[in-house]
């Protein structure tokens, strides 16, 4: 049986209350300090933030850095869900299991791998000074390369899982028909399956894009205050030097940077219709 609109609206006002009080309303105070002072409304908070050098970098640095791990992540991911979608059943699901597999474990223990692997006394460094190509161990850690790689370690599972989810529905006889026709793997990608998947990669650029904004942990850990990013710096406005103006600044930010590469994105894909 289906619900009426007054039926449907009865049973989500509880949840929309909910929602509304603790966390739109929280948020909204938090952000509204940004265009707070004490002689009114002001952007003087923004202007002041974007005069600062460092604050510059950080922001740039953030913006690549999201940039970069979405679009590789597409890239790995596109080949990765090809292979899955194209697998027997059994094969599949195993497969996609190891895939999800990493979501079950704290991103705290998923970073902290990587001091393992990328440390002086690691994996790589004992590598490189064993077949010679360093006389001493090379600084890997506490670097814009050590932080991308653990941000998209962390987060290419998201993209993985929404193109597989798109792939699936793309009819099998598509891509045979193109090959037929005479079309090569760069005119199919092009022309068939990246216009069918358009959606899941809408989804997953999203969510890969905006967990790298907005991580924490990784950076804090793989990058320290050597490669700061705009979630760290946030953390150390608030915990360190108690500027909430700074902080309510740099949430607006993380928030407009999210819900613009949403917006890019779809008009992106709606472009190519």
């Amino acid at each position: 049986m289906f619900l009426n609109n007054r039926e449907g609206l009865a049973l989500a006002l509880p949840a929309a209350i909910f929602s509304l009080l603790l966390f739109l309303v929280p948020v909204a105070i938090l952000l509204s300090e940004a265009f707070r002072s004490d002689t009114g409304w002001t952007l003087s908070g923004y202007t002041e933030f974007f005069s600062k050098p460092l604050n510059q970098v950080v922001f740039f640095r953030t913006l690549k850095l999201g940039v970069l791990v979405a679009g590789t992540a597409a890239v790995i991911g596109y080949a990765a869900a090809f292979c899955i979608v194209n697998l027997g059943p059994t094969a599949r699901g195993r497969i996609f299991g190891l895939v999800v597999l990493p979501l079950m474990i704290s991103p705290v223990a998923r970073t902290y791998a990587w001091i393992v692997i990328l440390g002086r006394t690691g994996i790589v460094n004992d590598t490189i000074v064993g077949l010679g190509l360093s006389d001493t161990p090379i600084r890997l850690l506490f670097t814009e390369t050590a932080v991308f790689i653990g941000l998209l370690q962390l987060f290419l599972p998201l993209m993985i899982i929404s193109l597989v989810s798109a792939m699936e529905n793309i009819p099998r006889d598509v891509i045979p028909a193109a090959r037929v026709l005479g079309a090569n793997w760069i005119q199919v990608f092009i022309r068939v399956i990246l216009p069918l998947t358009k959606e899941g990669l809408v989804i997953g650029g999203t969510l890969v894009f905006t967990g790298a904004l907005t991580a924490y942990i990784t950076p804090a850990i793989l990058g320290g205050s050597k490669v700061l990013m705009l979630e760290t710096l946030l953390y150390q406005r608030v915990n360190v030097s108690n500027d909430f103006v700074s902080a309510s600044v740099i949430a607006m930010i993380l928030i407009v940077m999210s819900f613009s590469a949403n917006l890019l994105l779809k008009r992106i894909a709606t472009a190519r219709s």
